[in-house]
């Protein structure tokens, strides 16, 4: 599996946009962790308690359902210690696949909002807030994943 690395985001006057090219590209930083990796060493966890690659992955994938269709869209959902842990029925690709879709359904949304929306799960907060609630989750678990990925097979970078 090559995954391309998009380019470093730039300044730009639509802000909205510039979220979510941030967004795009910590989710690569994220995905290209697992490039290499048979499915073992994606599930693989540091001392047996912190979050592996895989399920770095598929929990952003959670993150990202929860926030926009949840917490924007007032759907129901919910939260699971096991998607920290996924079984052996996600498999690698699977979980990239995921990541992707839910990627698209995070974008498609946030176009057809304004920033300004409410956020229906925590009260005094917008789409902006929870945007930058997202690009933060996003970047805090891509570092996880880069030293997980490190201890792994000493591969670092973006």
């Amino acid at each position: 599996m090559v995954i391309e690395k998009p380019g470093f985001p730039h300044g730009m006057a639509d802000e909205r946009e510039l979220f979510l090219h941030w967004l795009d590209f910590l989710r690569g930083a994220v995905i290209r962790k697992l490039d290499g990796l048979d499915e073992s060493q994606a599930r693989w966890r540091p001392d047996g308690r912190l979050i592996s690659v895989l399920g770095v992955v598929n929990h952003l994938t959670h993150v990202e359902w929860r926030w926009i269709d949840g917490g924007m869209r007032g759907e129901e959902v919910d939260r699971s210690e096991a998607e920290f842990t996924p079984g052996d029925e996600l498999t690698v690709p699977d979980a990239v696949a995921a990541y992707r879709e839910r990627a698209a359904k995070t974008e498609a949304a946030v176009r057809e909002m304004s920033l300004t929306d409410p956020c229906r799960r925590l009260e005094g907060t917008d789409l902006r807030w929870v945007l930058l609630h997202l690009v933060n989750e996003t970047a805090r678990h891509a570092g996880h994943a880069d030293a997980t990925r490190e201890l792994i097979d000493g591969t670092v970078g973006e």
